[in-house]
């Protein structure tokens, strides 16, 4: 993990429950829109019918009922899957883990958007797996400039958040995820897809992903996951793969912890099949929309003048870029003197970082926390003492 300037990431996620703190740091949902009476219910109901297979051991590839729902949920978003397509996995950060285990070797590249997830960063570090960065543009990946890595470079995977990334917000057009997808068919990538966020969307119309666009070539590995549509504690995520690369995550997982837990499956499987998504997804989307329509509308008269954003059309988070070589740790220095936080942008590059650019989540806070959080933004920049003659 690259540190910033005195203030690692993990202090300033800390910084969320210091008392007084307005928190635009961490990529959490908000816990006051949590479900509860719905998955109380679904633990109720499971441990109360079966008992016997909730609090047993389970299969490597996970709870048949969850899986068929994840297949349902996968189908009607216009990805037919089957069940046997999918693993059950402990959030999808193990399923990238399982990914890297099994598929990669140390001093393997893998080619990854330029900037990107900052646990997938850690993740290929940890395995010693190179993460070329990739430049991107406003819709993206360059298909260009990843067809010139991949050829320099010969990857043996392209990492890629498509739908409202993180830490950007930006979301990849349909005309650049066909290129992309190209371009890693030519040179016969694993492309790994991570969409954690994609049924997070405000405004617009939902986008084919690289899977479905890659369906039948065997390259493709679609993560998802529970943690920001249902809750982070159930730990449950899920990987769609081909055949071979299920058999080898499998193998990996069984040695790693045997099975994800039987009795949050099973909960999971229940509420899905008997209570369903679509009424807390509208609840989440339209408490969400309020909250990034609060925080793009004051960005401009909070940021120091000159600075530019992403208007994400969905998701978690916008990201900003500060104007005349502004440094984000320096703002985010006296951001903490005025209790607001963010998180500093340097963390989220494999390559050289833009040490002017930072996150802002927005899910985690009222619209008026928000708006108050601007202030005290503004108020922080202002705050600058201009350099001596």
């Amino acid at each position: 993990m690259r540190p910033s300037d005195g203030f690692p990431v993990a202090d300033v996620l800390s910084l969320s429950s210091r008392p007084g703190m307005i928190s635009f740091a961490g990529g959490l949902p908000a816990p006051e829109l949590f479900d509860v009476d719905g998955i109380a219910a679904a633990f109720a109901r499971v441990l109360s019918d079966s008992p016997e297979r909730a609090l047993q051991y389970s299969s490597v590839r996970g709870d048949p009922l969850l899986r068929a729902a994840v297949a349902g949920r996968l189908t009607d978003s216009g990805l037919p899957t089957a069940p046997e397509e999918l693993l059950i996995t402990t959030g999808s950060q193990q399923a990238l883990a399982l990914l890297v285990a099994g598929l990669l070797e140390p001093g393997d590249t893998v080619l990854v958007e330029e900037p990107t997830y900052l646990a997938a960063l850690q993740r290929f570090a940890a395995a010693s797996v190179r993460a070329v960065p990739v430049p991107c543009d406003d819709h993206g990946t360059d298909p260009a400039a990843m067809e010139e890595l991949a050829v320099r470079h010969r990857p043996k995977a392209l990492y890629v958040i498509p739908t409202f990334q993180n830490p950007t917000g930006r979301t990849m057009p349909l005309a650049r995820r066909q290129a992309v997808a190209a371009v890693a068919e030519r040179h016969g990538l694993l492309v790994v897809e991570d969409d954690p966020y994609a049924e997070l969307r405000y405004e617009g119309i939902p986008l084919p992903s690289l899977a479905a666009m890659l369906e039948g070539r065997g390259r493709s590995a679609l993560l998802g996951s529970f943690s920001k549509i249902m809750a982070p504690g159930l730990r449950l995520g899920w990987l769609r793969a081909p055949a071979e690369v299920l058999r080898i995550c499998e193998a990996v997982k069984e040695s790693t912890d045997v099975h994800t837990s039987s009795v949050d499956q099973a909960a999971a499987a229940h509420y899905l099949t008997e209570r369903g998504l679509s009424g807390h997804l509208e609840k989440l989307r339209t408490a969400y929309r309020a909250r990034r329509d609060r925080m793009l509308s004051g960005l401009a008269e909070a940021l120091p003048p000159g600075s530019t954003h992403t208007s994400p059309e969905g998701g978690m988070f916008v990201w900003v870029r500060l104007p005349g070589g502004q440094d984000a740790a320096e703002l985010l220095r006296r951001a903490v003197a005025q209790d607001v936080a963010f998180v500093p942008g340097a963390p989220f590059y494999a390559g050289e970082p833009d040490r002017g650019t930072l996150r802002l989540s927005f899910t985690t806070c009222s619209p008026e926390r928000i708006e108050e959080g601007l202030r005290r933004i503004r108020r922080a920049h202002a705050s600058r003492i201009p350099a001596g003659p």
